[in-house]
């Protein structure tokens, strides 16, 4: 089963939130603080983690600038309900997912469940050799491998998250075809998720922060307002 990684500097969300995965067939380990987080999610990656945003010694917004640097680990974070930049702070540092506090135990586990399953590889067909089947995408300089969770652009890697993938993936399949906020969000969440327009939004401007830190002439995803974005295969 998945090994999921808390940190919260709140006890009664380390014990609680705990038992609720252990109960689900998750593994769990917990830490009160980014710091002391950091060195255990270097030397065993978890399937997931569960980060708060306002944490002593070190917050979740900074463990997971420094997670980023060499890790696509989905993150989920935990923000206070009324304090929205956050969130968007959060998104624009590469998290996948947020819940608000207080949250039922029942919304948590949907939404890991969903990023979860998110991001498990797509079984294809397998081939008369018994190999499975790994369809590439390639759109001009981009290259999509959904099996491996690999994306490059001109022959450079660009790490993505999960959410991040499925966008650009969904964008790509149609190039020149407008993808409204709506179709993102229902290829890259599952239905019974909602999120608003923004956190699309910025899933975008990271993507093409990404895509620009390997060519500073990236210019693929196209914004067309009030309508949504495409993909300009040159």
């Amino acid at each position: 089963m998945a090994l999921i990684v808390l940190v919260d500097d709140d006890k009664n969300i380390l014990t609680s939130v705990s038992m609720l995965l252990e109960q689900e067939g998750y593994q769990v380990r917990t830490y009160p603080d980014g710091m002391s987080a950091l060195s255990g999610l270097s030397a065993t990656p978890p399937d997931m983690a569960i980060l708060d945003i306002k944490m002593p010694r070190m917050d979740g917004l900074e463990l997971l600038r420094r997670l980023r640097q060499d890790s696509d680990l989905p993150v989920i974070f935990l923000t206070s309900k009324d304090e929205e930049i956050d969130e968007l702070m959060g998104l624009n540092a590469g998290a996948d997912d947020y819940i608000r506090k207080p949250f039922s135990h029942r919304l948590l586990l949907e939404r890991v469940k969903a990023v979860l399953r998110r991001r498990e590889p797509r079984k294809e067909p397998t081939s008369g050799i018994g190999e499975q089947k790994r369809e590439v995408m390639v759109r001009g300089g981009l290259v999509l491998d959904p099996q491996r969770h690999e994306c490059t652009w001109e022959g450079k890697p660009v790490r993505l998250t999960v959410t991040e993938f499925l966008i650009l993936q969904a964008l790509a399949q149609r190039p020149g075809f407008v993808k409204s906020r709506d179709n993102l969000m229902d290829a890259a969440y599952d239905d019974q998720i909602y999120v608003d327009d923004r956190t699309i939004d910025s899933h975008i401007k990271r993507l093409r922060k990404k895509f620009k830190a390997v060519d500073d002439n990236f210019d693929a995803i196209e914004t067309l307002y009030g309508v949504g974005y495409r993909y300009r295969e040159s």
